[in-house]
């Protein structure tokens, strides 16, 4: 089941983006560190109702970001329709002990039909220069590769940004 978040699932959702970060850095994606994502950052989205999680069996695997808010990051980017009704995706995430079960991808579909059924033109998301298995993932979804950005709290290489026109 996919719902919104409430703040009592912050802490749950901390341990997965937790350890999703060990598992990145275990093998060698310095993507995810002490400060990103965070709290307040859960805290926000979960005030501005865009935080959703999957829950299997009343325990949360996984979560994702759908947001209207550009980043100011993004602003340099070439998109690749006009800079209006566009959804974001952040902090996708699904606990290391329930990847390739396919929950990212439904997580996906959902924000995709989503934005689909609420008119949105687009769907822009970023995802690690050095995370090869996120590339793959979005660019089999039909997602494209626009341009790179920066995050200095997280790294000095860049991250991809991404566009879906629907």
């Amino acid at each position: 089941m996919i719902r919104k978040a409430t703040a009592t699932d912050i802490d749950a959702i901390l341990d997965i983006t937790k350890a999703c970060a060990k598992h990145m850095i275990a093998h060698d994606i310095f993507q995810w560190n002490e400060h990103y994502p965070n709290r307040e950052a859960f805290e926000n989205d979960v005030d501005r109702q865009e935080l959703y999680v999957l829950e299997i069996k009343n325990s949360i695997v996984g979560c994702i970001v759908i947001s209207i808010n550009m980043d100011k990051e993004y602003k340099p980017i070439k998109w690749l329709i006009s800079n209006t009704n566009h959804n974001y995706i952040h902090r996708l995430a699904i606990h290391p002990e329930r990847q390739g079960e396919g929950f990212a991808q439904k997580l996906m579909h959902y924000a995709e039909q989503h934005s689909r059924r609420n008119k949105y033109a687009s769907i822009r998301l970023d995802t690690f220069s050095q995370n090869q298995r996120n590339q793959k993932f979005y660019e089999l979804r039909g997602y494209q590769k626009l341009g790179n950005i920066y995050f200095q709290k997280q790294s000095k290489h860049p991250f991809y940004c991404y566009e879906l026109v629907f």
